[in-house]
C-alpha cells in the first residue's frame, strides 16, 4: 500500500512536472508570435486607411496604397489553387485508392517527400527556366502560379492522402458490396467525407502561396506597373515583393510604410485562411460519424 502511494505520488510528479514542460514550450511559440504582431499593429495601424488600399503606389513607393500589390497577391494565389488543387487531390486519390505498396508508389512518395524540402529559390530557377523560357510564357501570373503549383503541390497531396485514409475502410466495404465501382465509392463515399482535411492542405497552401517572394520574383511580379493585370498573361505586383521593394529597395520611405504592407499582408493571409476555417468546420458539422 505504501508503495503504490509512494508510485501515484512519483507519477503525479512526473506528470505536473511534464505538463509545466510543454506549457513553456507552448510560450516559447506563442510569445513570439504575438510580439511581432503587436509590433506590426502599433507601428503599421497608423499608415491603413481605406486610401491605402485602394491608392496605387506614389512617389517613387514612398507614398500611395498598396492596391496593385493586393490584386496582384489575390490573382497569384487563385490562379496556383486552380492548377494545384486539381492536380494534387488527383495524385492523392491514386496513391491512397489505386496505387499498391510497391517500389513506384515508394519512389513518387519519396519524390513528394523531396519536393516539399526543396528551397524556394530552387524553386524560382526552376519556373524561370521552365515557364518563362521553355514554355515562353514571359514574366507572366500564369508562369508564377505555376511556379507557386509546384512548390505547394506536397502540401496539398499530404494532406488530401491523410483525410483520404481517415474514412474507415468499412465505408469503402460496404459500397463494394451494394456493387458499386471503386471510382463511384470515391466520388460519392470517401470525398465527400473527407473534404473537411483537404480542405487543410488548401489552408496550408494559401498560407505559403501569399507569403513566398523568390518564386514570384523571377517568374511574374514586377517592381511597379502602372496598370492593372487583366489576364494571367499579364505581369503584376504582389505584396511579398512590394514588402521587400519598400523594406530595402527604396530610399526615403516612412519607418511605418512597411509596417503596414506587411500588417495588410498578414491580414490577407488571415482573412483566406480564416473563410477557408469556416468552411471547412461546416463541413465537419454535418458529418455523421
Amino acid at each position: 500500500m505504501f508503495e503504490t502511494s509512494t508510485l501515484n505520488a512519483r507519477n503525479k510528479k512526473v506528470q505536473r512536472l511534464v505538463n509545466i514542460l510543454f506549457l513553456l514550450m507552448t510560450l516559447f511559440l506563442i510569445i513570439p508570435v504575438l510580439i511581432i504582431l503587436g509590433t506590426l499593429v502599433v507601428k503599421g495601424s497608423p499608415v491603413i486607411s481605406l486610401d491605402f488600399l485602394l491608392d496605387s503606389p506614389t512617389k517613387g513607393m514612398t507614398a500611395g496604397g498598396i492596391f496593385p500589390a493586393l490584386l496582384g497577391t489575390v490573382w497569384l494565389v487563385a490562379v496556383d489553387l486552380v492548377i494545384a488543387i486539381p492536380i494534387g487531390i488527383s495524385a492523392a486519390i491514386y496513391l491512397s485508392e489505386y496505387a499498391g505498396n510497391n517500389w513506384l508508389t515508394r519512389i513518387i512518395n519519396l519524390a513528394i517527400i523531396n519536393l516539399a524540402g526543396v528551397p524556394s529559390i530552387v524553386h524560382a530557377l526552376f519556373g524561370l527556366g521552365a515557364f518563362v523560357l521553355f514554355f515562353q510564357f514571359g514574366t507572366s501570373i500564369l508562369a508564377a502560379s505555376l511556379t507557386l503549383a509546384i512548390m505547394t503541390l506536397p502540401l496539398v497531396i499530404v494532406a488530401t492522402k491523410e483525410s483520404l485514409q481517415a474514412v474507415p475502410q468499412a465505408f469503402r466495404e460496404a459500397c463494394w458490396n451494394m456493387g458499386a465501382t471503386r471510382w463511384q465509392t470515391i466520388r460519392r463515399v470517401v470525398l465527400p467525407n473527407s473534404i473537411a482535411g483537404i480542405l487543410t492542405g488548401l489552408i496550408l497552401e494559401i498560407s505559403r502561396t501569399a507569403g513566398e517572394t523568390a518564386p514570384i520574383m523571377f517568374t511574374g511580379a514586377v517592381f511597379f506597373t502602372p496598370f492593372l493585370p487583366q489576364g494571367i498573361f499579364d505581369q503584376t505586383m504582389a505584396m511579398p515583393l512590394h514588402l521587400f521593394v519598400v523594406s530595402t529597395q527604396v530610399p526615403g520611405v516612412p519607418e511605418n510604410l512597411p509596417y503596414g504592407v506587411a500588417l495588410m499582408l498578414i491580414a490577407l493571409v488571415l482573412t483566406m485562411n480564416s473563410l477557408s476555417i469556416i468552411f471547412r468546420a461546416w463541413l465537419r458539422g454535418k458529418k455523421k460519424w
